[in-house]
C-alpha cells in the first residue's frame, strides 16, 4: 500500500511538468501510429510515455549515443500498447539498452520457458531481445523502421515488449496476465488453434500472422501482438477470435482508426 501511493505520488510529480514540444516534434515525426489516435488517446500516450523515460533505465551501447529521440521513440511506441492499461504491464522492464544496427546475441543454455531465460533460442542475429528480470535490447535501425512504417506487420518494440507482458505473471508462455480462469480458457482456446495452424503453414494464417510465431507459444504471442496494432484490419478479417481477444486484452480497437491530422 505504502509502496503504491509512492508510486502514484512520484508519478503525478511528473505529469506536472508540460509534455515538451521537442518530444511532440519526435513523436509526430517517428512514429506513425500518432496520426491514427483521438485527441483524447494522445493525451493519454503524452503522459504514459513522460512516466516510462522518466522511471526506466536508459543505456546507448555498441556507440549509440542515447539521446531524447531515441528514449522518446521507443518510449511511444512501447506505451501504444499501455493505451488501454497501465504501467503495470512493465513490472519487468527496468533497463532499456539500444544498439545502432544489428547485433549477435550471446549463446544461452536455457530454453525459452525456463525461468531467467531471454525470449532467443540460440546465438544469432537480433533486432531485439527480451530477458525475464532483465534488459530490454532493441537495435535503434529497427526501431524506426518499425515505428515509421505503421502496417508492415512488424515492429520490434512492439514485438519485444509482448514478451515483458508475458513475463509479468510468470512464465514466458505466451498468456499474459489475465483476470481469472474462464478467461484463462478462452485464451488457451483461442489462441492453441491459431497457433497450431499457424504451425501448419496455413495460407489464410500466415498472411497475416508472420510464420515465426510457430515456434513456440512466446513467440506466438508476440507475433499476434505486432499484427494486431500493426495490421488490426487484415487479422479482424482473418480471424476475428484472435482479434477480439487481444483488443479485450489491450483494451483497444485498432481496426477501428482512422488518420487524423
Amino acid at each position: 500500500m505504502w509502496f503504491h501511493w509512492l508510486t502514484r505520488r512520484r508519478r503525478a510529480h511528473i505529469l506536472e511538468t508540460p509534455f515538451p514540444e521537442a518530444w511532440e516534434a519526435i513523436v509526430q515525426r517517428n512514429v506513425s501510429h500518432w496520426s491514427l489516435l483521438d485527441d483524447e488517446e494522445r493525451s493519454r500516450l503524452r503522459d504514459l510515455v513522460r512516466v516510462f523515460v522518466e522511471e526506466k533505465h536508459w543505456e546507448g551501447c555498441g556507440g549509440l549515443e542515447m539521446t531524447d529521440e531515441v528514449r522518446v521513440t521507443v518510449a511511444a511506441e512501447a506505451c501504444l500498447l499501455l493505451l488501454g492499461r497501465d504501467h503495470d504491464l512493465y513490472d519487468d522492464v527496468e533497463s532499456i539498452l539500444v544498439y545502432p544496427s544489428t547485433v549477435i546475441a550471446a549463446d544461452r543454455q536455457q530454453g525459452v520457458f525456463e525461468r531467467g531465460g531471454a525470449v532467443v533460442e540460440e546465438s544469432e542475429a537480433i533486432l531485439g531481445q527480451a530477458h525475464k528480470g532483465g534488459p530490454v535490447i532493441l537495435v535503434w535501425d529497427a526501431v524506426k523502421r518499425g515505428a515509421r512504417d505503421p502496417d508492415d506487420g512488424r515492429n520490434v518494440v512492439f514485438h519485444e515488449f509482448a514478451h515483458k507482458i508475458d513475463m509479468v505473471d510468470g512464465p514466458v508462455d505466451g498468456t499474459p496476465p489475465l483476470p481469472d480462469g474462464e478467461a484463462l480458457r478462452s485464451w488457451a482456446e483461442v489462441c492453441s488453434e491459431v497457433f497450431l495452424a499457424l504451425k501448419r503453414h496455413e495460407p489464410e494464417v500466415q498472411r497475416v500472422l508472420d510464420p515465426y510465431g510457430a515456434r513456440n507459444e512466446a513467440e506466438f504471442f508476440a507475433v499476434a501482438t505486432e499484427s494486431f496494432f500493426e495490421r488490426p484490419a487484415a487479422l479482424k478479417g482473418a480471424l476475428p477470435e484472435l482479434y477480439a481477444l487481444l483488443s479485450g486484452f489491450y483494451r483497444q480497437d485498432p481496426a477501428a482508426r482512422e488518420p487524423r491530422r
